[in-house]
């Protein structure tokens, strides 16, 4: 017997708004967020989820969508889904709650997507003290592949997956987030190195009511105020996923996440056409609309089982997942290495970030010299299939970072050669959409980069 399509638990009308859905979203974190839907183990089902801003940047050629964003509303969040068992018994705090991704793609009618940087007033990304001003490039689909007129030349398959999967926290878990994450908001620039190259991103984004969607709890009631002040935004990946932003969560994956409640109450959202390790630019993957078909499995007292906590309660542990195997296939590719020095010459002592975030730059400014700008390639890095890599951890005082490239997904050899290539790198003339930067806030200067 032929198997069954998947049920629709979590429907999209693209044609309304997404506060007019039938199912009213979530972009928080709490135990008291109700479930929208219920699936039992085993069952093949369907979710779809608008993009993470909820239709807020358009397809059009302006970038003012992406400069005045409402940060706080990001991300919409399709769930909460509570899972039992073949014989209805939920999900139990202490399981673990096996999801397969069998299929995820676009939405039909809606084959199109976006990378942005957010102004750095506003969110900005890893670069933001390179790359202040909002910019916003546009990506359409052709099957498995996108293209984008705003960084022309380029040409690539994507690896389609969630950037959010995770289950809801405990009380106790959710404090202990916000706890933690206050400290880092009250102390950590006096007490972080990084936040003296990572200039000016927050730290922490602690609950807030501005902004707050907490699914079928009614906004203005008292249930309502006092869990928005509570319920942890869904930036950060943590112990249950979350925003992991793990490109190789695609089809055929296979995720073990911790369960905290009874139900489980599985979440997702914010689907990525393609990404690159890392999503540099933070709005940074190709972002879209999209569906996942799932199959859950419940697997008793998997917790204690499988995941040694790190930290001092049984709850800080992490989830597993398995790659599935389906994916981009290069067989050559340009590295670029970093090393934990920053650009102002001064020695860190092995801090990968460092070591990445040089990798990133080393790569814009190479690109660059092949006819694009640089905001064309800080985006491109942050969307297209790239490998990020701890390469060396150990050899003090230098952490080692790479990035890797694949060189198929340009219509000109970009390696190097004897003499500069000429032609084609002198004719990109459409660049992406940029906004102005209003603040006034240091920008750092690499005095030897390429102008």
């Amino acid at each position: 017997m032929a198997p069954s399509t998947p049920r629709l638990v979590v429907p999209i009308d693209l044609k309304k708004a997404a506060w007019e859905q039938k199912l009213p979203f979530h972009n928080r974190w709490h135990p008291k967020i109700p479930p929208v839907a219920e699936v039992k183990a085993g069952e093949f089902f369907r979710v779809e989820m608008v993009d993470a801003t909820g239709g807020g940047i358009k397809d059009d050629d302006s970038s003012l969508d992406v400069k005045h964003i409402d940060a706080s509303t990001v991300h919409y969040l399709s769930g909460p889904i509570r899972v039992l068992d073949v014989d209805g018994v939920p999900a139990k705090p202490g399981d673990l709650l096996a999801v397969e991704i069998c299929n995820l793609g676009p939405l039909p009618g809606d084959e199109w997507g976006y990378t942005a940087t957010f102004d750095r007033e506003n969110g900005g990304g890893f670069l933001t003290d390179h790359f202040p001003c909002a910019t916003k490039a546009i990506w359409y689909f052709e099957g498995i592949n996108a293209y984008s007129p705003h960084i022309p030349g380029v040409r690539f398959p994507g690896l389609t997956h969630p950037g959010i999967i995770g289950t809801a926290p405990s009380m106790e878990l959710l404090n202990i987030w916000n706890e933690r994450e206050r400290q880092v908001e009250e102390n950590g620039r006096q007490t972080l190195k990084l936040c003296e190259v990572l200039h000016s991103r927050p730290l922490a984004n602690p609950p807030s009511t501005k902004g707050c969607h907490l699914g079928k709890i009614q906004q203005g009631t008292p249930e309502w105020e006092r869990i928005a002040r509570e319920a942890a935004r869904t930036i950060p990946g943590r112990e249950n996923g979350g925003n992991c932003d793990i490109k190789n969560l695609s089809r055929g994956s296979k995720i073990y996440l911790p369960v905290f409640v009874d139900g489980a109450n599985l979440s997702t959202g914010d689907m990525h056409f393609s990404q690159g390790d890392g999503e540099v630019s933070f709005c940074g993957a190709i972002e879209m609309s999209g569906f996942l078909e799932l199959k859950c499995e419940i697997i008793r007292g998997g917790m204690k089982e499988y995941l040694t906590p790190m930290g001092p309660t049984p709850l800080h542990v992490n989830p597993i997942f398995e790659i599935g195997p389906v994916e981009p296939r290069f067989s050559e590719w340009l590295v670029f290495e970093g090393i934990s020095v920053d650009e102002s010459g001064r020695q860190h002592f092995l801090d990968a970030t460092v070591a990445y975030k040089r990798a990133v730059l080393n790569a814009i400014d190479y690109l660059s010299k092949f006819g694009y700008s640089k905001e064309q390639m800080y985006l491109l890095l942050s969307c297209c299939p790239c490998e990020g890599r701890i390469s060396g951890i150990v050899d003090s005082p230098n952490a080692v970072a790479t990035l890797a490239i694949p060189t198929a997904i340009f219509d000109q050899d970009i390696r190097p050669k004897t003499k500069v290539p000429v032609g084609p790198r002198l004719v990109r003339k459409p660049d992406v959409l940029r906004c102005t930067y209003d603040g006034n806030l240091p920008t750092t200067k690499n005095p030897a980069a390429t102008m």
